[in-house]
């Protein structure tokens, strides 16, 4: 029993060298008002290793302790993996033609931030709310008023929703309010180890990136 490993443990590198557990994806996930950037290897990751957790407690000894620990353990996974992909999808459901229109405007660099299960999920939920629109609203308005623009109408995630973060590393100069006609841009510096309360939008990047996890 001794090749148990904790999933939740597992890294990935991102591109600025950070890593990221699964229970960091969750919790960020769980805490941001935006859709995150897709976990897609995380996900994988965790199945194969709940696959091979679920194996192992088949071979084990009926009655051994170390079987009833790890089928708590593989319970917690479960818990976080489906707590993860349910926030995700509930996100996809309420903003689905806004995260289509980023999708489709994202150039070539940008991670995306659906999976293609999820992307499809998202044009199933877009067409759905756009039929049912024409069928009951649209149809009963003025020609010159029937064009229907989802992405204006349904809402967008609020990227000045304020959050709690901790600084995983330092970094310095993060401008948390851009430079305007009456005063230059404002600026803070993040030391490893503090916490803040800050808006959501000029954070987004440090989250994506592991500078700073939601909490």
């Amino acid at each position: 029993m001794d090749d148990f490993l904790n999933v939740s443990e597992l890294t990935e590198e991102d591109s600025g060298d950070e890593q990221f557990t699964a229970a960091q994806a969750w919790m960020n996930e769980k805490l941001s008002p935006n859709l995150m950037e897709c976990k897609s290897e995380i996900v994988e990751c965790i199945l194969e290793q709940m696959q091979e957790m679920e194996d192992n407690i088949n071979r084990a000894k009926k009655g051994d302790l170390k079987v009833s620990l790890h089928r708590l353990e593989l319970d917690r996974i479960r818990y976080v993996l489906s707590s993860y992909l349910r926030c995700r999808l509930e996100k996809i459901e309420k903003h689905a033609p806004v995260l289509l229109e980023r999708e489709k405007s994202k150039n070539d660099i940008e991670p995306s931030r659906l999976s293609p299960e999820e992307f499809a999920f998202a044009k199933e939920v877009a067409g759905n709310l756009e039929t049912h629109l024409k069928m009951v609203v649209v149809k009963h308005m003025p020609r010159n008023l029937q064009n229907l623009d989802l992405p204006e109408i349904v809402p967008s995630p609020d990227l000045d929703h304020y959050v709690f973060l901790k600084v995983n590393k330092d970094e310095e100069g993060v401008i948390i309010d851009a430079e305007t006609e009456d005063h230059g841009a404002d600026k803070v510096d993040l030391e490893c180890g503090a916490q803040h309360l800050m808006r959501y939008k000029p954070i987004e990047a440090l989250i994506e990136n592991g500078t700073v996890s939601l909490m």
